[in-house]
């Protein structure tokens, strides 16, 4: 299973939506997925119409109420084959303030492993895991960090652009000195995209700072939101929108990226 962390410490960068529809994606092209919503807000769990009130979470499986199988939510897009595609979700909420506390707090379990633990008794369940980090470093994200192969960075052209980017590559490589080895920074992905001189000036900028920037850029369409509010992902709510086929293009050259990819 290829593991992914979606993250950025500025908001409204689309985060939600990418993990989202790179989720779908990668079900499209015959994977088995699961995401992991990671943030409290919760909101890749209520895009799939999840609600946490009566069901497991994450919060349980990080404090060790609940092993991990039991807070799967199962989506429209779910297969019980396992054999088949399928799009799974490990949902997410407010209890996820008081289950960092509680693991700060516990002082016999390390607290910085735990989700890596939980995935690893799942085998060969998933291809695919991508997880939808809040734009905070908490012990939540950090164990976001510790379990994935990959980070990938969404990035909004505007002046605020780098804000959280420089804090977020820090932790990066503090996580992979210290904790993963493994950790790889696949790239940052612009989201909301225009063919404009400033945007293409801010893309040039993010390119020199920056190693690795995907070449797909998501472009910007109002549809995006409306397809939030509807809780379909974009390539069944509208798949001629420049986002929907920018998000497939994006999931390919991911794929292509990767050791024999």
């Amino acid at each position: 299973m290829r593991i992914v962390s979606v993250i950025n410490l500025k908001g409204g960068v689309g985060k939600t939506v990418t993990s989202i529809n790179m989720a779908f994606e990668l079900m499209r092209c015959g994977r088995r997925v699961l995401i992991i919503d990671c943030d409290k807000q919760g909101n890749t769990s209520r895009f799939f119409g999840c609600d946490c009130r009566n069901k497991n979470s994450l919060s349980d499986v990080l404090v060790g109420d609940a092993d991990i199988r039991e807070a799967v939510y199962l989506t429209n897009y779910s297969n019980t084959d396992s054999s088949a595609p399928t799009l799974d979700v490990l949902p997410a909420d407010m209890s996820l303030i008081n289950a960092a506390k509680q693991i700060d707090e516990d002082q016999i379990r390390p607290g910085s492993v735990r989700l890596k633990d939980a995935l690893v008794t799942m085998g060969n369940d998933y291809d695919y895991c991508i997880i939808d980090c809040a734009p905070d470093v908490n012990i939540p994200i950090v164990n976001a960090l510790v379990v994935s192969d990959d980070v990938i960075i969404p990035v909004v052209i505007d002046k605020f652009t780098f804000y959280g980017i420089a804090e977020i590559m820090e932790k990066i490589d503090e996580v992979k000195k210290w904790l993963n080895h493994d950790l790889n920074f696949a790239g940052c992905l612009v989201t909301s995209y225009r063919n404009t001189d400033f945007q293409n000036e801010g893309v040039e900028i993010l390119q020199e700072k920056f190693s690795r920037v995907f070449q797909t850029k998501i472009k910007w369409t109002p549809i995006v939101s409306k397809s939030t509010f509807a809780g379909i992902p974009l390539a069944e709510f509208s798949p001629r929108c420049g986002a929907a086929k920018s998000y497939k293009e994006f999931a390919a050259e991911y794929e292509r990226g990767l050791p024999n990819g």
